[in-house]
């Protein structure tokens, strides 16, 4: 016998059938995944026990027009959109919602431009990375932003999330170098806001509010962004501690000395044996904490920041310390560093946390994640960008293990607090998504959030862009 839906849910999937069937007319043949196991594929990102739901559709735009001709669609039939890269944020703020469409930039792919003369790339969201660095490299320009995640990670989920990287204690975040964008608005308009001038300052800010505001009030179908000219080679300097709160007091000491590395890197010895079992790298550490650090400052001037960010080391404790005579071995360092969170990913779900707090706060924040994973009883391996104060607490559970759950996603929110006891921020570059929600109504005043509720409402008036993410919605 055949079951009988109720009203409510035949109506549901009349609707869903009617917009699937829209989609598939709208566009060019493949654009649209309809199979329900291609669109389980991007259900949601890499953020453990997000919720998700499974879209509707799926839609693999190749030009802005589509992007536009989707969003008008979904407009009338009242149907959210969810704008995704390439899946890699950690808060959930690409997961699906129910009843909606994802729209996926993953084949708008292409670097449009590298002008050389002004110094800026025009280039499309789904281009990686990595690639625009390739691309900027070849006429002996550099983009700066380096989230972990470069290698796969999108320019449009980074300007999603503003997210930094390695270089962004010394070289800043994601939005000191988009100039311009070309959105896709909440009401179906394509527009462009920005200039690719060296100065300007007519109206308003509109690209500053757009990147780190995770496709909540405009999707992005083109960044303009700034290059620099290459720099020095960098020189490397590596420090053993015999624990986190050490090494937290020699990046502590390293600002005090009035250093500003290129680099100022964090990880535990968790951190590396994982890598090391992983892609068999032989580099193990007889310590609890590693610090690594760069500086690019050329000639001279790089020996003097090198010798000081040494002295750093030592004066803070240092079980070991030098500066690195092997740049192969300095590289593969770094390379665990980036390899970190897929390492740990092996050994079970891990909840990653992405607090930032003043850098003369890191020592307190790295004894409050060792005694909130203490008195949880949940494993804690550290990661951090520690050089700005940016720390990626890990906790790692095993899987299937649902008691474990509860008390990471307890300890996840204890770590939160104490970042914003100590005077910090809920997310550094990871976003809010919906992870981090509830800590961002802790951070803010009421006041400032019905500010940003407003501003989606004034972009955004009909609620359909990423829905239940970042602010939610008045009760």
């Amino acid at each position: 016998m055949t079951a009988v839906l109720p009203d409510v849910d035949r109506d549901r999937h009349h609707a869903e059938d009617a917009l699937r069937s829209a989609l598939v007319l709208l566009l060019p043949e493949g654009t649209v995944l309809t199979a329900p196991e291609s669109r389980e594929q991007y259900r949601d990102d890499e953020a453990e026990w997000a919720p998700s739901a499974l879209p509707v559709a799926v839609v693999r735009p190749t030009t802005a027009e589509q992007v536009r001709d989707v969003v008008r669609l979904c407009l009338r039939h009242g149907a959210p959109v969810v704008a995704r890269g390439a899946g890699t944020g950690l808060s959930g703020g690409a997961n699906a919602v129910e009843g909606g469409v994802v729209v996926s930039l993953e084949r708008m792919d292409a670097v449009v431009e590298v002008n050389t003369l002004e110094r800026y790339a025009v280039v499309q969201p789904g281009v990686v990375n990595d690639d625009l660095r390739s691309a900027a490299a070849e006429v002996g320009l550099w983009y700066p932003p380096d989230p972990a995640s470069s290698p796969w990670s999108t320019i449009g989920g980074n300007v999603a999330t503003n997210a930094g990287g390695v270089c962004c204690v010394k070289y800043g975040v994601t939005r000191d170098y988009v100039l311009a964008l070309q959105v896709v608005t909440g009401t179906g308009e394509l527009v462009r806001v920005g200039r690719r001038t060296a100065k300007g300052v007519a109206g308003y800010d509109l690209v500053g509010l757009l990147v780190g505001s995770e496709g909540t009030l405009g999707i992005v179908t083109e960044v303009t962004v700034r290059l620099r000219p290459a720099r020095p080679a960098e020189q490397t300097v590596v420090g053993y501690f015999d624990s986190l709160v050490a090494a937290g007091g020699a990046v502590a000491a390293v600002a005090a000395a009035g250093v500003v590395p290129s680099a100022l890197e964090l990880l535990d010895e968790q951190c590396l044996a994982a890598v090391d079992a992983w892609k068999n790298t032989g580099l193990r550490a007889d310590a609890v904490a590693i610090l690594l650090a760069r500086v690019d400052a050329p000639g001279p001037a790089g020996d003097a920041e090198a010798d000081a960010v040494l002295a750093a080391f030592e004066t803070a404790g240092a079980s070991w310390a030098a500066r690195s005579g092997d740049q192969a071995e300095a590289d593969a360092l770094f390379a665990a560093r980036r390899l970190a969170y897929p390492a740990l990913e092996r050994l079970g779900p891990v909840l990653t946390e992405d607090v930032c707090v003043p850098v003369g706060a890191v020592p307190a924040m790295l004894a409050r994640v060792e005694e909130i994973g203490r008195r949880h009883d949940v494993r804690v391996a550290t990661i951090a960008h520690a050089g700005d104060g940016n720390l990626h607490p890990l906790l790692i559970t095993p899987p299937g293990d649902d008691a474990a759950r509860e008390r990471a996603q307890r300890a996840f929110a204890e770590i939160i607090t104490a970042a914003l006891d100590l005077g910090g921020t809920v997310t550094g570059e990871h976003g809010v998504g919906l992870l981090k929600r509830d800590g961002l109504e802790a951070e803010l005043d009421p006041a400032v959030t019905e500010m940003h509720r407003a501003l989606r409402r004034a972009l955004d008036p009909h609620g359909i862009l990423n829905p239940g993410k970042v602010v939610a919605a008045r009760p």
